[in-house]
């Protein structure tokens, strides 16, 4: 084992060299980083190489793999992963030199740069790319266009001893504060804080603020980012909002960024550090046509429109930045105090609020376009949930908030329904495979709608039934529903807007 050791780091450096993470002349310095790392005090330089090409993440895993078996680390989740990204981190610049490479790239373009920063991010395994492809992902038709659905397989499950050490940890460490602080950068990491070491952040001011941008490590579609405010402090929507996101869009007009909502239940899952995801892809909602366009009397020349979408969105655009950020702040203000008992919208419970927005900026054939999702995180004793909130009868498909991404329609669902899925389709065929109890209503449901299920389109119905559940779920979700009481319901508030 120890003499293929010294051939998997020849191979890492070579790869290293080859994807021009560094040059050959870092050679031996990355080399003597590693060997200190897997506590080796010499180097095999005479091995013989392989015609073979692995991946940096497959020689990573095999430099792991001999660390534990030579005791240098357990067979731990936290302890491999601290390991690989200090591995990773021996093939880094500092953050400076990468910052200042990013903005050398960028006076060739915008997607100069951000090509230069994605790929860095997956080449330096910071992105989890092995990971990822692990991930179910297709797409469905709906009323409302093709709908993304994900069956998220790409975070590590945590073993026996990693939950084990978890939970008898005593000490209260507030450092970094959250997971998006930007003090994560090139922090080693512990028990229960990930590793962070090749992980690194590009500054992007943004309204006389500094902010940051990084790629998630388990990227839900094409360049998924994450820009974060250097302050850790709670998200809040705002005119405020609107303008960092058409800041950001207008110096990077081939991504949208948007934000989760700001409060619970139709928030993100991190509500305490102010910040917005965005990306290179097309959503199906940033295809959806409009239902009717509709005048804001007091900015003639913002057009505005509902988009023919499951959720309630009004679709601004404009050539002029700041009417339109006075028309989306108008809008915000209007919708944080609106209430229609016909269509179960209350804005507050005593003091408690309940109307927010989610808001996805974009460039558009030179236009500034804000989609503005109406949101309303309101429970009741029938719907203790939320009442625009993914209804009981889809949690065995969906039960957790329907944030940024899902609005915009791509579902990330839980791992569980892989091994599900495939009983469903089982059961299905032979009507004898067992399903757990709450798949089983779906289930007949799918076998009656269907007479001629074969082993050839099974799958394709399957998938068809899940995202028409997904499509539900959206539905729920929107506070005026697609249907004639609410479009008069949505038109309601729309007068409400001009009076």
């Amino acid at each position: 084992m120890e003499h293929l050791i010294y051939k998997h780091i020849t191979q890492l450096i070579n790869k290293g060299i080859e994807q021009d993470l560094i040059t050959s002349r870092d050679r031996f310095y990355v080399r003597n980083q590693i060997l200190g790392l897997l506590q080796l005090e010499s180097f095999q330089d005479q091995v013989e190489l392989s015609s073979e090409s692995k991946r940096i993440p497959d020689l990573i895993d095999l430099l792991l793999s001999f660390a534990i078996e030579t005791n240098v680390i357990k067979n731990v989740l936290d302890e491999k992963e601290i390991l690989s990204a200090k591995i990773m981190d021996c093939f880094l610049s500092k953050p400076a030199e990468i910052n200042a490479k990013f903005y050398q790239k960028y006076q060739e373009s915008p997607s100069a740069a951000t090509d230069y920063f994605y790929q860095l991010s997956k080449d330096s395994n910071y992105i989890q790319m092995n990971r990822i492809a692990k991930n179910i992902h297709y797409k469905t038709a709906t009323p409302y266009g093709e709908l993304d659905i994900t069956i998220n397989l790409s975070k590590p499950e945590k073993d026996p001893e990693q939950i084990k050490r978890e939970r008898a940890m005593k000490q209260k460490i507030s450092y970094p504060k959250c997971l998006l602080c930007v003090e994560n950068e090139g922090y080693i990491g512990r028990t229960g804080h990930p590793a962070r070491s090749n992980h690194r952040v590009i500054e992007v001011p943004l309204d006389g603020e500094s902010w940051f941008l990084q790629y998630s490590p388990y990227v839900y579609y094409n360049e998924h980012s994450i820009l974060f405010s250097s302050e850790h402090r709670p998200m809040k929507i705002g005119r405020h909002t609107f303008e960092r996101l058409t800041a950001f869009v207008e110096k990077f007009p081939h991504y949208f960024m948007g934000s989760n909502a700001d409060i619970p239940i139709v928030g993100g899952s991190i509500l305490s550090h102010d910040h917005y995801q965005g990306g290179r892809y097309t959503f199906a909602m940033t295809e959806a046509t409009e239902d009717f366009s509709f005048d804001l009397v007091n900015y003639p020349n913002v057009h505005a429109a509902v988009v023919k979408w499951p959720m309630s969105v009004i679709r601004l655009q404009s050539k002029d930045k700041d009417t339109l950020l006075d028309a989306a702040t108008e809008i915000l203000s209007t919708w944080r105090t609106y209430s229609d008992s016909a269509a179960a919208i209350e804005a507050f419970t005593g003091d408690t609020p309940h109307n927010t927005i989610t808001p996805i900026a974009r460039m558009r054939d030179d236009y500034f376009e804000l989609d503005l999702v109406l949101r309303n995180n309101r429970t009741t004793d029938e719907k203790p949930f939320g009442l625009f909130h993914p209804h009981e009868d889809v949690h065995h498909i969906k039960k957790e908030n329907i944030g940024l991404i899902e609005v915009m329609g791509l579902a990330v669902l839980p791992p569980r329904l892989k091994t599900e899925i495939d009983q469903i389709k089982a059961y299905l065929l032979d009507g004898e495979t067992e399903v757990p109890a709450y798949h089983q209503a779906w289930a007949e449901e799918i076998k009656n709608n269907n007479n001629l299920l074969n082993e050839t389109n099974v799958e394709e119905v399957v998938h068809q039934a899940l995202g028409q559940k997904f499509t539900r779920v959206l539905e729920d979700a929107g506070v005026f529903k697609s249907n004639n009481e609410g479009r008069e319901a949505f038109k309601r508030f729309i007068q409400t807007l001009n009076q």
